[in-house]
């Protein structure tokens, strides 16, 4: 297997990455912000799952196809872009009706999360992250060590090293998220401008999304 010094490394570059705020990060607090504190890590736990989908994806070699392919990489990115923005128009239309949910259970979570289907949302965005896909494709192999052998259990266990960083980031800035949704829900005005705040930032993302990315 690797050596610690080289999983060091790759644990201190991802933590960089990913301590700053980037698509998943933005994801999760439109949805502790749109829904509360347990769809937010509801979302963590399906982006996380979908995040090490795609890790799997480039053990396995598709990684690298997706990376060269224009038109796979184009299809991938309109995808999770187009999800994002339906799940943003969503969440906003649906702004007002966060004060009849806190008003029947209190806390505004209980009916506000769809449980599964949250996880499976949250799911779909990750392993439709275009971006994470062609990051792991270009930096997994450089942290490999082929003389160890075993390079496909080597990249699954720093992609395993990635998403516990990942999912100890995103679970802070979604509870962060979600504890000025608490405030916000004092007021009924307040209440229905963070949901649709919520709401935008899914649809920011997702247009963000769209027009980036490589153009050759």
């Amino acid at each position: 297997m690797m050596s610690t010094d080289r999983l060091l490394a790759f644990a201190a570059m991802s933590f960089l990455l990913i301590v700053i705020p980037g698509p998943s990060v933005l994801f999760v607090i439109g949805r502790a912000l749109a829904q509360g504190r347990r769809a937010a890590l509801t979302t963590v736990a399906g982006n996380t799952l979908g995040a090490y989908v795609l890790v799997v994806a480039v053990a396995l070699g598709v990684g690298s196809v997706v990376e060269r392919s224009i038109v796979v990489f184009t299809a991938l990115k309109l995808l999770g872009a187009a999800y994002l923005i339906y799940l943003g128009v969503k969440a906003f239309r649906q702004r007002r009706a966060l004060q009849e949910v806190f008003a029947r259970t209190g806390d505004g979570e209980s009916e506000a999360v769809g449980g599964l289907r949250t996880f499976w949302e949250g799911f779909a965005v990750g392993v439709a992250n275009p971006k994470t896909i062609v990051f792991f494709a270009a930096v997994l192999p450089q942290f490999v060590d082929r003389e160890a052998g075993h390079t496909v259990v080597q990249m699954l266990v720093l992609g395993l090293v990635f998403n516990a960083i990942a999912v100890a980031s995103d679970s802070v800035w979604g509870l962060a998220a979600s504890t000025a949704r608490s405030w916000f829900a004092r007021s009924p005005r307040r209440l229905a401008a963070v949901g649709g705040t919520g709401g935008l930032a899914m649809v920011g993302l997702g247009v963000s999304v769209a027009v980036t990315g490589r153009a050759d």
